[in-house]
């Protein structure tokens, strides 16, 4: 086994039986669908167990002192022959010089994996995660944007996590995957993907009024915590350097959104989101208030609530005057301006690996009163990790009406229809009036020129008498 940092194709370090095809039914597929270890919340995840570290050294005097030299070098001919899940991983190069020609074995350097500004340049994987639910109606854009992503797409490894849902979520993303990995234009395929199934129970209704209800968020967003860390989980491997979440029902967002956003060299990082409205509600708005900076308003209002609570931003159960990253947006403001956060919203966060593999999380549980993202962005501060996010660095979310908004376009709609129809009566109205002032016009005008012709006739005839009468007094004079 040759010694290499950490791997970025994910490869074993001897390129032997799982490199170069697919094999649905090895541990290392680069599939993961509905596995058993995954699913099951309460059972282990491996059979195997690490044991503990025993240098050959040590465990020779050791069996020296218990049954002697014969039955030590019994044991330690065992040792050498066991299988290699009873090989500790180990940092010393003797070490691992010794496990050379055991094809099982992977060593990685996370040293090697930190995230920098420049990843791609230095061939950094990225893992991005997506959590899908009763999402089928929004694959077609969020593949859309999968194709057009200028980050080296073999340097992206995808993760989804489908729960609860109801409708063909699931069939839908396998459909898509498949076109995408076999996309005869070059470049176009993603590196690792995983598609794992785990439902949480979550019972909120997908519409907007019931997902952006006050009284559904904590509950909602400490199942969504859950989903969260268990798609992380099973999806992060020691070859990935960042980690970037994003969700399915992003409607515009810039091709080279991870180049940027990894540009800054932060540790978590969001840019700015918003969602377009029709006109006549204004034609645009913030959408995402995860993301803010504290304020003595809030950490006074957290002290009174019980431990359990769960801080939300936007409802007025919570009056938190916080500075919030979607109102501070400039449409012509410096793209790279930042701007220090406690929270962020989950819409699209770029991550370095290293965060979650000190022990950050999302937090299923009260974190400083918040869950989630939210508690996502406090623990990471707590841990001393740079949190920014970027005020004019803008991406657009789907619209989608709420109920007032439905009932609202329904009353517009039925105006919209009564205007067209009084439009209607009334161009007819005037058509008639036309056509009738018309019939009107073309009678008088008769009677006008018969008039005159009346009048010509007259005139004509008292000429023709007074003709006649000067004649026959010039006769008569004659």
């Amino acid at each position: 086994m040759n010694r290499h940092g950490a791997y970025t194709n994910g490869y074993a370090a001897s390129r032997r039986k799982d490199d170069d095809h697919y094999d649905p039914e090895s541990r290392y597929s680069p599939w993961i669908a509905n596995s058993e270890d995954i699913i099951d919340d309460e059972k282990d995840i491996f059979d195997h167990k690490w044991k503990g570290n025993r240098h050959p050294q040590s465990n020779r005097r050791k069996l020296l002192r218990n049954l002697g030299l014969v039955l030590g070098a019994i044991c330690l001919l065992l040792w050498w022959f066991a299988p290699s899940d009873s090989i500790r991983w180990s940092t010393d190069d003797s070490y691992v010089g010794e496990l050379d020609e055991i094809e099982t074995v992977r060593y990685y350097d996370l040293d090697d994996v930190q995230g920098t500004k420049r990843g791609w340049d230095r061939e950094e994987r990225v893992l991005l995660c997506t959590p899908l639910r009763d999402a089928s109606q929004h694959l077609d854009m969020f593949f859309g944007h999968l194709r057009n992503l200028t980050y080296p797409h073999h340097l992206i490894d995808l993760a989804f996590l489908v729960s609860d849902s109801k409708d063909d979520t699931e069939e839908n993303l396998q459909r898509h995957l498949e076109a995408l990995q076999h996309d005869p234009e070059q470049g176009m395929a993603y590196g690792e993907i995983s598609i794992i199934h785990k439902d949480f129970g979550q019972a909120v209704a997908q519409d907007v009024e019931s997902r952006h209800g006050f009284a559904a968020q904590a509950p909602r967003r400490k199942l969504m915590a859950r989903a969260r860390n268990w798609l992380l989980s099973a999806a992060l491997r020691p070859t990935h350097s960042w980690v970037y979440w994003r969700d399915a029902d992003v409607e515009t967002c810039p091709f080279t959104v991870i180049e940027d956003l990894m540009a800054h060299d932060k540790d978590v990082i969001v840019p700015n989101v918003w969602r377009p409205l029709p006109e006549w509600l204004g034609g645009e708005q913030p959408y995402d208030l995860n993301s803010w900076q504290e304020s003595e308003t809030a950490l006074g209002l957290a002290e009174t609530l019980d431990e359990d609570a769960v801080i939300v931003e936007g409802y007025a159960e919570y009056a938190t005057w916080r500075p919030h990253l979607a109102y501070l947006r400039d449409p012509y403001g410096d793209p790279d301006v930042e701007m220090e956060l406690d929270g962020v919203g989950g819409v699209s966060i770029l991550a370095k690996a290293r965060v979650f593999r000190a022990g950050v999380h999302f937090p299923a549980f009260s974190f400083e009163r918040h869950a989630e993202t939210e508690g996502f962005g406090k623990m990471s501060k707590r841990m001393k990790y740079s949190v920014v996010g970027l005020p004019h660095y803008t991406i657009w979310h789907l619209y989608e009406p709420s109920v007032d908004d439905q009932k609202h376009m329904a009353e517009m709609e039925k105006e919209k229809k009564e205007r067209e129809q009084k439009e209607a009566e009334e161009k007819e109205r005037l058509k008639k009036v036309k056509e009738e002032f018309k019939d009107i016009s073309d009678q008088w005008s008769k009677d006008k020129q018969a008039l005159q012709d009346s009048e010509n006739a007259a005139l004509q005839e008292k000429l023709q008498k007074a003709r006649d009468k000067s004649k026959n007094k010039n006769a008569e004079r004659d």
